[in-house]
């Protein structure tokens, strides 16, 4: 089981890696990228994949709270891209602040993930 974990782990900073990547990509053309959208869709699977693993784990002590709160943010984050790919493939302009959700909040979650313990 330790094995899959640590395969969902790295899906997941994939996943992460396509949503910031991108957001630093177009810091002086702010839009949402349809990678984002996919990367936030990857970080929401193999998280909530790992959520069901980490009990089965050896020597687990998951803290629900705080991965409760990545849960949250994550789901923030796919709306959020969801909403802007579509408004790019309207052709529509995708606002700042929305593409700075996206990107900025998905740092948020790295954040947690890594400095919260």
């Amino acid at each position: 089981m330790t094995i899959v974990f640590s395969i969902l782990v790295f899906l997941h900073i994939v996943g992460a890696a396509m949503i910031v990547g991108y957001w630093i990509a177009t810091l002086k053309e702010p839009t949402v990228h349809p990678r984002q959208r996919d990367g936030a869709f990857v970080q929401l699977l193999t998280g909530i994949a790992m959520m069901g693993i980490i009990p089965m784990l050896p020597n687990a002590d998951p803290n629900y709270f705080k991965l409760g709160i990545k849960f949250a943010i994550g789901l923030a984050v796919a709306v959020l891209a969801v909403i802007g790919t579509r408004k790019v493939k309207k052709g529509e302009p995708v606002s700042t602040g929305l593409a700075h959700g996206v990107g900025g909040l998905a740092l948020v979650n790295i954040a947690i993930a890594t400095l919260w313990n």
